[in-house]
């Protein structure tokens, strides 16, 4: 089994290590091969994604499932998408009815995942500050999740910033996939999608 995962360039260099090492445990006689498409900035939207999902599914050498992940919070002014349910809409309504085309969003940016590990977020930063109250991908309020990590890693004693492909992956290191997965229903849904593809039992 092949699966194509398009991302966005950083997000594939903190994630997708953890993402495969938390399948393969679930996934002994049947890991897929997952080869990142990582992008510079955001993933394609409109027509391009189209154009791109055609050709992963194409040719001697073709993906037998697609899957994307975009964050909801992208930078884009207006925003380009509500909510997780809006952009994966959206990048559905793009691609088509393409049954190995799997749309998924992190909400509101992938730095969501990462708010359970709240306590090594506070050691690495040098500082105290409280963790975002609720579910972790309800934080927003004007304030994505990458934004709170950053100002915690300024504010702290660490005196250097959050740097996604470095911090988070120093995050993941210590901790267990599953307790964010546990909490976060978004990145629940992309894990069970692979899950579901390759044969594997669903995460509850």
């Amino acid at each position: 089994m092949k699966i194509a995962l398009i991302v966005e360039g950083r997000t594939e260099k903190a994630f997708v290590p953890f993402l495969r090492s938390f399948l393969r445990s679930r996934l002994p006689d049947s890991m897929p091969n997952i080869d990142p498409l990582p992008y510079d900035g955001r993933i394609p939207t409109g027509e391009k994604l189209q154009r791109v999902v055609i050709r992963l599914l194409s040719g001697p050498r073709a993906a037998d499932h697609v899957v994307a992940l975009t964050d909801v919070y992208t930078g884009a002014r207006p925003p380009e998408f509500q909510d997780a349910t809006d952009a994966k809409a959206k990048m559905r309504q793009w691609v088509g009815a393409e049954p190995r085309f799997h749309p998924h969003a992190a909400q509101y940016d992938f730095e969501a995942w990462l708010l359970p590990y709240w306590p090594s977020i506070q050691r690495l930063a040098c500082h105290n500050r409280a963790c975002p109250p609720g579910n972790p991908e309800e934080v927003n309020h004007a304030n994505p999740p990458a934004h709170r990590i950053r100002d915690i890693f300024e504010t702290g004693r660490c005196r250097d910033s959050y740097i996604k492909p470095r911090d988070a992956g120093r995050i993941l290191r210590e901790n267990d996939l599953s307790v964010a997965v546990s909490r976060c229903s978004e990145l629940k849904a992309l894990v069970n999608t692979i899950l579901g593809v390759c044969g594997g039992e669903a995460v509850r």
